[in-house]
């Protein structure tokens, strides 16, 4: 892996900014800010600064719904299939550009937490980190830490560590005042601007401390997690023809599903006892005499939007 702790300049994700920047694209704008003429279209096309154009860049990249394209040459960047599919091209619409169903910040969290190229502080504490309660001190120097055996270049220095921290937990947290009293008042608008932070997967307790449970997650659409299931074992078996995963590894291994969520071991057993009902035993596992092995039919791997649709044909339908 390589480390990725710089390039949001300390902006967390907001609302908007992913379908901008793939509109902007769809429009034949550009996102590479050492463009200058480039920049300054960008700039009043996105109606943000320079800084915000490099941090909606950064986020889009970052959550795979735009991609680095160097065909011509130089460094470019064009809508990639998860934007478009999400967020929509110049012919067709997205399933849900604005983000208006719960599923989709699902997803956007999924698709920025599962990648082993690139590792940032929100990538390392979803894919690798152990604790359920934590303090932000001993969070930096356990990333710290942990950083130098997984990347292979230079992790930067301790306060390009701190400010990506700072900048994960400012996307995925909502703010209070007075975090530490009982009652806990919302400040502005301002500090709800990230979808993530809808999830609540972490929470500010106040005074540096946060709290990330394992848990059981019922309002995580089954759909999605069918979709990341798929997703993650279509890199589990890519060596092998046996289309089996075994259950401590989607609980466990970096980019599963059971890391990715948050899930409890008992969270990722009702999961998996939902995928087999709603797939119809596409997806099958068993639990017996400690081998817990889950089956997913080959038909799934070709095609594992299919689940997407559904999700968006239930929702949209109502």
């Amino acid at each position: 892996m390589k480390a990725k702790f710089t390039g949001h300049d300390t902006f967390p994700l907001r609302y908007g900014w992913l379908f901008k920047a793939v509109n902007h694209l769809n429009t034949n704008g550009k996102l590479q800010t050492s463009n200058e003429e480039k920049t300054r279209e960008a700039i009043v096309e996105l109606g943000v600064g320079k800084n915000m154009v490099n941090a909606i860049r950064y986020w889009a990249e970052a959550c795979s719904v735009i991609a680095v394209d160097y065909t011509n040459g130089h460094i470019d960047h064009e809508v990639s299939d998860s934007g478009k599919y999400l967020f929509g091209d110049s012919s067709t619409d997205g399933k849900d550009p604005y983000l208006e169903q719960v599923g989709s910040i699902w997803l956007i969290h999924f698709w920025l937490n599962f990648n082993s190229d690139h590792l940032s502080s929100y990538r390392y504490f979803f894919n690798y980190s152990n604790v359920q309660h934590f303090e932000k001190t001993i969070l930096l120097s356990d990333c710290t830490e942990d950083a130098k055996r997984l990347v292979t270049n230079s992790i930067g220095n301790e306060n390009t560590l701190k400010k990506d921290i700072d900048c994960f937990l400012n996307t995925y947290c909502k703010k209070f005042k007075n975090a530490a009293s009982k009652k806990k008042t919302k400040i502005d608008e301002d500090h709800f601007t990230s979808p993530l932070s809808e999830l609540n997967l972490i929470q500010d307790n106040g005074g540096g401390f946060y709290i990330s449970n394992l848990t059981e997650r019922p309002e995580l659409p089954i759909e999605i997690f069918i979709y990341s299931l798929v997703r993650f074992a279509e890199i589990e078996t890519i060596d092998s023809k046996i289309n089996t995963v075994d259950f401590d590894s989607l609980l466990t291994k970096p980019c599963s599903p059971g890391r990715i969520f948050r899930l409890s071991e008992s969270g990722l057993g009702q999961k998996l006892d939902e995928a087999q009902e709603f797939s119809k035993s596409s997806i099958s596992w068993i639990d017996s005499l400690g081998l817990r092995q889950i089956r997913i039919e080959q038909s799934l791997f070709d095609s594992p939007v299919l689940f997407l649709d559904k999700y968006y044909g239930g929702v949209l339908n109502g």
